[in-house]
């Protein structure tokens, strides 16, 4: 069905169709949420939300968080405030199907009314589905695609805890289909949460390597917003100054991870970034990266990671431009120095930031045997949905996927040993509602 659809919408003409898209992409009224900043945020957002008087909050959440304790002042003040609530820790990487629809079942079991969403990307995705899902009793594979249900979700909120993503002020949802290993897109204006709290104090313990990943992650959809066909005043503004904040404070965030005044930057500029590509879309790194996700559960940041500087590559002649312009507010290049000049210096500045942040320069579990098809999958995803700068072939696709092969032969893993961990079962959540 998908070829189908691809083959119609190339023959009705996809460039007419894309240019359509964007007019209405310009215009369509997309909510922003309030925003809580700075440290302690958390438990503000807790107090305010104790104040809506919801019957119950469903807080997602996954085990890790949980257990170190990072929403307790949030949960305190709900508390406090005498607000009912229960906590859903089952999520997972990639927001599998059977998760959300085990979050679904909480949801109804527990008579909430009302989500917060405490975490990561995939804690967000899953928040989303899970609401919109109940909003609309349908199933979450019925509602992927754009506008699926007739109502909006249940009241969302959303405390991130990296600084990459951009979920909170997103209109998209993106869960995995483990079966299928496919990713999916739920598209809905209504998903953006309602109220955001950017609390850096809850990022200060995010791992190194996750704080690389995910904040160029927020590059990447910064970048992709700024040189795509779709952008706006507002979404340049937006994409401009997260790239300016990312490269100013992302490598101090990498070095020390309690340093507050750079998580927060990252964390304004990961919500930038969100609204720039909430506007404007993404491109063909974001179509790569998907298939990398889908196939090997490679970490979306660290996918677009690799991926965006080889993308690059490939679209500096007709992205030159804005290139340079990008290359100038990452503080990139000779003062005065021409379009051609800059454009280069800002791809070999992103490839700079890689190294310096220990980002690999090729994926591991990529396969040469896997190639054509990702390529193909990309390359329509691509096609059928993103306003690039320059239309990637498959033959293009599949020459940056090869730039990214392991060059190297593979280690084996060493087998853990001793008692294994039990994987997650589809029972009830570990859940424990507390009332005021």
């Amino acid at each position: 069905m998908a070829h189908l659809i691809g083959d119609m919408v190339r023959s009705i003409g996809l460039p007419t169709l894309k240019r359509a898209a964007g007019a209405i992409t310009r215009r369509v009224p997309i909510r922003q949420p309030m925003l809580m900043i700075g440290p302690g945020s958390s438990a503000r957002l807790g107090r305010t939300l104790a104040a809506f008087a919801h019957r119950r909050i469903l807080v997602v959440t996954d085990e890790t968080i949980a257990r170190l304790g990072l929403m307790a002042p949030m949960t305190e003040a709900l508390a406090a405030g005498g607000a009912s609530f229960v906590v859903f820790d089952r999520v997972l990487p990639d927001a599998p199907i059977p998760v959300i629809e085990e979050g679904i079942a909480l949801f109804g079991e527990e008579e909430c009314d009302a989500i917060v969403a405490f975490g990561g990307g995939s804690v967000m995705d899953t928040a989303k589905a899970i609401g919109l899902a109940a909003a609309n009793a349908k199933h979450p594979r019925d509602l992927v695609g754009y506008f699926k249900g007739l109502h909006g979700p249940t009241p969302l909120y959303a405390v991130p805890t990296t600084a990459g993503t951009g979920s909170e002020v997103t209109v998209a949802a993106v869960i995995s289909d483990p079966a299928e290993q496919r990713k999916l897109v739920i598209a809905d204006t209504r998903l953006v949460p309602r109220m955001a709290a950017l609390d850096p104090c809850l990022m200060t313990g995010v791992p190194a390597d996750v704080t690389a990943a995910t904040g160029l992650d927020a590059l990447t959809h910064a970048v992709e917003a700024y040189i795509g066909r779709w952008s706006t005043a507002f979404s340049d503004r937006m994409a401009l100054a997260a790239v300016a904040m990312i490269f100013a404070n992302l490598p101090r965030a990498f070095a020390d991870g309690a340093d507050l005044v750079a998580r927060e930057q990252m964390a304004l500029a990961s919500t930038f970034a969100g609204l720039a590509f909430t506007r404007a879309s993404v491109g063909n790194v974001h179509a790569i990266a998907h298939q990398l996700g889908g196939r090997y559960h490679t970490p979306h940041g660290l996918a677009n990671a690799i991926m965006l500087p080889i993308v690059l590559r490939l679209c500096e002649a007709s992205a030159r431009p804005k290139l340079a312009t990008l290359a100038r507010r990452a503080g990139v290049g000779a003062a005065g120095a021409s379009d051609a000049a800059l454009a280069p210096k800002f791809i070999d500045a992103v490839e700079a930031l890689n190294r310096s942040l220990a980002i690999p320069h090729q994926l591991d579990a990529l396969r040469e045997d896997d190639i054509a098809a990702l390529a193909d999958a990309a390359c329509r995803e691509a096609d059928a949905n993103y306003p690039v700068p320059c239309v990637m072939s498959r033959e293009a696709c599949e020459g940056l996927l090869r730039e990214a092969l392991p060059t190297q032969p593979r280690r084996r893993r060493p087998v853990a040993r001793g008692r294994q961990a039990m994987p997650p079962t589809k029972t009830a959540a570990r859940a424990k509602p507390v009332r005021g």
